[in-house]
């Protein structure tokens, strides 16, 4: 076998061992949502404007067993939603999974992501979370899945940050020492790792980053697998990162946790220094900040294909001509006080919250301030907040 197959098959036996995710089947649609998972308001974040079509293909690229898939189902009704994966045992609970919830529209294919030229046409999202670290070939994995997206399309990564996996790859190292030529018996490695763990003193640093970070998942054997004796990974930096994106061809949109990457978040005390960052580029900025808050464990990001067409609303008259609705994923409105699409706590003032309530889906921006006491900038805090979407005229 080639190094890719040999990669493959002992990542396969992994998660044929562990299937992973272990979250429980339900027998009702999942609770919540992910806001990155709704085409909505994932196209909203990108473009800030509402898709003009919901009868998307989503691709879910590496679905393990279907706790994504699921989600992108329900919270997409109109969609039609494909999951691959490499594990037939995990498949195999995907598949129940998304019976016992009625999210009927999956679809799924015993295929890695270097197959994914084998399913038919292309799609509008393609999600991948938690893959292309675990592959031999991460570039090779993301160009195979860019071939596959639409133009005008999404595509959603997750990748490991090597900053704040530091413990981690300690641990990881230490028990495959231990380990010898028992490696690649996963059973024996989650052994000895929780061994090592209720061994090593109390104040020992990975003691600590494991209470501190990781204890309440990892508390169950597939995680704790899946974080410990992966045979595959590859960790990140800034720079590293961006070498993985321009290899895809696509754009770069951005993170999705944009609050992160904002120095002032770190160096705000200090106006000096924010003023000698603004010759940075915006990698070196994002270099900059990894640096100096090193609990980065992942990155989470979104790219794109061209053409892609992003809204600008300062100009008044777009916007008054635009017509709003919610954003899908929020939770506890109608009130002044509820959570927003990443569950942060958001509360309004009397007419920021009397204008969400008119906004139906059939209203203009104008339409809709005739009746209530708000300014076009106020309507503009709402946009940036994604608490609306707006249609262009």
């Amino acid at each position: 076998m080639s190094d890719s197959q040999t990669v493959s098959a002992a990542v396969a036996k992994l998660y044929n061992t562990y299937p992973f995710p272990p979250e429980a089947l339900l027998d009702e649609p999942p609770p919540g949502y992910n806001w990155r998972w709704n085409w909505l308001a994932a196209y909203n974040f990108c473009t800030s404007q509402k898709p003009q079509k919901q009868d998307v293909r989503i691709l879910d690229a590496g679905c393990g067993t279907g706790v994504s898939t699921e989600y992108l189902v329900h919270l997409n009704p109109q969609a039609t939603v494909v999951g691959i994966d490499l594990s037939s045992g995990a498949l195999d609970i995907a598949k129940e999974r998304c019976q016992r919830s009625g999210a009927t529209r999956a679809e799924f294919h015993h295929l890695s992501l270097f197959d994914a030229e084998q399913l038919p046409g292309e799609f509008d999202l393609i999600n991948c979370v938690g893959v292309l670290h675990h592959t031999a070939d991460p570039i090779g994995g993301i160009q195979a899945l860019a071939k596959k997206l639409a133009p005008g399309g999404l595509m959603h990564i997750f990748v490991y940050g090597e900053l704040g996996r530091w413990e981690i790859q300690l641990m990881q190292k230490a028990i495959a020492l231990l380990q010898g030529n028992k490696r690649g018996d996963y059973r024996d490695g989650v052994q000895v790792g929780r061994k090592i763990f209720n061994s090593l003193p109390e104040n020992n640093r990975l003691v600590k980053y494991e209470k501190q970070r990781w204890s309440l998942e990892n508390h169950k054997d597939e995680h704790f697998a899946d974080m410990y004796v992966h045979p595959q990974e590859i960790d990140y930096n800034i720079e590293t990162l961006f070498e993985l994106i321009d290899a895809s061809g696509l754009e770069f949109i951005g993170f999705s946790n944009p609050s992160f990457w904002n120095l002032e978040r770190l160096l705000g005390k200090a106006p000096e220094l924010i003023e000698r960052a603004q010759g940075l580029s915006d990698r070196q900025r994002y270099r900059l900040i990894e640096l100096l808050d090193p609990e980065v464990s992942h990155y989470e990001f979104f790219l794109g294909r061209p053409p892609l067409v992003k809204a600008d609303w300062s100009d008044d008259n777009a916007l008054l001509a635009a017509i709003g609705e919610l954003n899908p994923c929020i939770e506890g409105f109608p009130s002044q006080s509820f959570f927003n699409y990443d569950y942060q706590i958001v509360k309004l003032s009397v007419p920021e919250f009397e204008f969400m309530q008119r906004c139906d889906a059939n209203s203009t921006v104008a339409e809709i301030l005739s009746g209530v006491e708000l300014e076009l900038d106020g309507v503009r805090r709402l946009v940036q907040q994604q608490l609306i979407l707006l249609t262009p005229a």
